[in-house]
């Protein structure tokens, strides 16, 4: 085997490894919802912060983190944003409260943030071949949606033999594996065109975002109309017109806002984010209700998460073949239809309902889920310049995360404020399959024109 074919397989392995435990831990934590629950002591609101803490933060942060592997080399932010993450998850693992869980959770989020972008330019600078390229991400990638579809049992079978802490605790031996593989990766060269850094453009999305979410949780418990609740709301509102004329009048800004004049980039963004919106939103959803409703314990919710998860494979093998023969156009307006059905099958539940009622439903919204990413990803890659290619990724990226934290707040707010589970459940289900029909519609839309094959 050649130095450069070993140099490549170093690579892929480090970068997959990495990706896999962060996609792992943006959704293994719903089969423990109910143990942190009882063990911190805290409501739905808590919950919500635990979960969205880590995408928030990984959204906020994703175009700086690119930023700063091309100025100081991607090799040293990602070997730095995986030892950010490691120790991160290991204070989550021994946190003894809830907010020390949730500013752990957060600086997971940060390191996610770090790594994530440097190993995709990692694995640019290791395969210059198109087509090696693309087949390494194709790995890269995959890597990501099996620990995605797979973290539920995952986090279930560890819950079962250990305790909660165990989701995080695991981390620390697949980090360091990780670092052990890009320890024996040589330096790279720090760009010499690297974009100069946005500090005003990051503090102002990162304030707009933060406050966006603090109001959508905790909304419901301070009351919608007191003086906190509405104080924030103000500053967020602030914060985008601030963000927006920062990043309007900046040379070189965080986020280029003349990408979004392409309908093509705008719509794969928007469609990209509802479906996190609707994803992430219902398997918060469903954490909740198999294990607050049916009392399932985390392994059972982990195994009764698989129908939903494990088809989320199929539907990702398929988008590419669907779309080559089909078009851009109705595919992905049937895979909105699917989540459409599946929702609207859902609202079919309630606290006496057998398992398999549900279990009907949940493949329908999984090869949806699995379809839509890369099938979203590649039209808006296709419109803009290989020079933008690094920040459109990055663009994309946080457009899901952003689109998953706004789903588990505003699921788990109106389970909160709704007289019963099972009521707030169904009006999460409904506003999915509402939010699912209009994303349709607009793709429709923003697709006519573009030639279908």
């Amino acid at each position: 085997m050649s130095a450069t074919s070993m140099l490549q397989r170093r690579v892929l392995a480090a970068t997959s490894i990495s990706y896999a435990v962060v996609l792992l831990d943006a959704s293994i934590v719903n089969v423990a919802l109910e143990r942190i629950s009882k063990a911190l002591a805290t409501d739905i609101a808590g919950l919500q912060w635990i979960v969205s803490a880590y995408t928030l933060a990984f959204a906020s942060l994703l175009l700086t983190g690119g930023i700063s592997g091309d100025r100081w080399g991607a090799r040293n932010m990602y070997l730095a944003g995986l030892i950010v993450f490691i120790l991160a998850s290991v204070l989550c693992g021994l946190a003894p409260d809830l907010m020390i869980l949730i500013a752990a959770r957060t600086l997971q989020g940060v390191g996610a943030a770090m790594l994530v972008p440097c190993s995709l330019t990692l694995i640019n600078h290791a395969y210059p071949h198109p087509q090696q390229r693309a087949s390494a991400i194709g790995v890269w990638v995959g890597c990501g949606g099996v620990a995605m579809a797979a973290a539920p049992l995952i986090g279930g079978i560890l819950i079962h033999w250990f305790d909660w802490r165990s989701i995080f605790l695991v981390n620390a031996p697949i980090g360091v594996a990780g670092i052990w593989l890009t320890c024996r990766i040589p330096r790279d060269k720090r760009s010499l065109h690297a974009r100069p850094f946005d500090p005003a453009g990051q503090i102002t999305a990162m304030l707009a975002l933060g406050a966006l979410i603090a109001v959508l949780i905790e909304g419901s418990r301070l009351g919608w109309r007191s003086p906190t609740i509405l104080t924030g709301m103000a500053i967020d509102g602030m914060a985008w017109v601030a963000f927006l004329l920062i990043e309007a009048r900046r040379s070189h800004p965080m986020l280029p806002l003349p990408l979004f004049k392409n309908a093509i980039f705008s719509g794969s963004t928007l469609i990209s984010m509802v479906s996190a919106f609707v994803f992430y939103g219902l398997t918060f959803l469903l954490g909740l209700y198999f294990q607050r409703v049916h009392g399932y314990s985390p392994l059972w919710t982990g195994l009764s998460f698989l129908p939903l998860t494990a088809v989320m494979v199929i539907g990702s093998m398929l988008s590419g073949p669907l779309v080559a023969r089909y078009g851009q156009r109705w595919p992905m307006c049937a895979a909105f239809g699917l989540y459409m059905l599946g929702f609207l099958g859902l609202t079919l539940l309630t606290p006496a309902s057998p398992y398999w009622l549900a279990a009907l439903s949940m493949p329908a919204i999984g090869i949806a889920a699995g379809f839509i990413s890369p099938a979203a990803t590649a039209p808006a890659m296709g419109t803009v310049e290989k020079s933008q290619a690094g920040i459109a990724a990055g663009v994309l990226n946080s457009a899901r995360q952003t689109g998953a934290a706004l789903g588990i707040a505003v699921f788990g707010t109106l389970i909160a404020t709704s007289p019963s589970f099972e009521s707030g459940m169904h009006a999460a289900l409904w506003i999915a399959a509402a939010v699912s029909l209009a994303a349709a519609v607009i793709w429709r839309l923003t697709i006519t024109g573009v030639p279908t094959a």
